[in-house]
């Protein structure tokens, strides 16, 4: 963030404090992709509930199938 920020408002070093028009831009840069983060975080968090939900089933049901194996093969062993 800092690098893209300072790269679109800062187009050269001639100066060593920064002036109030790259001053603004910095802000009003930053302040977008804070905004955009805090969007995203938002949406992550909604979706993150059924997402673990999910891999819960997956994590269930891929190791239901071991235990079903190994059960069919102790019956077929014990019927010879």
């Amino acid at each position: 963030m800092t690098e893209l920020c300072f790269q679109r408002c800062v187009p050269s070093l001639h100066h060593r404090a920064l002036d109030a028009e790259e001053e603004a831009c910095l802000h009003s840069c930053a302040g977008k992709l804070i905004h955009s983060n805090h969007r995203l975080m938002a949406a992550y968090v909604h979706l993150m509930p059924a997402l673990v939900q999910r891999r819960m089933a997956d994590y269930e049901a891929a190791s239901a199938v071991p235990a079903v194996r190994q059960k069919n093969c102790c019956r077929s062993r014990g019927r010879r």
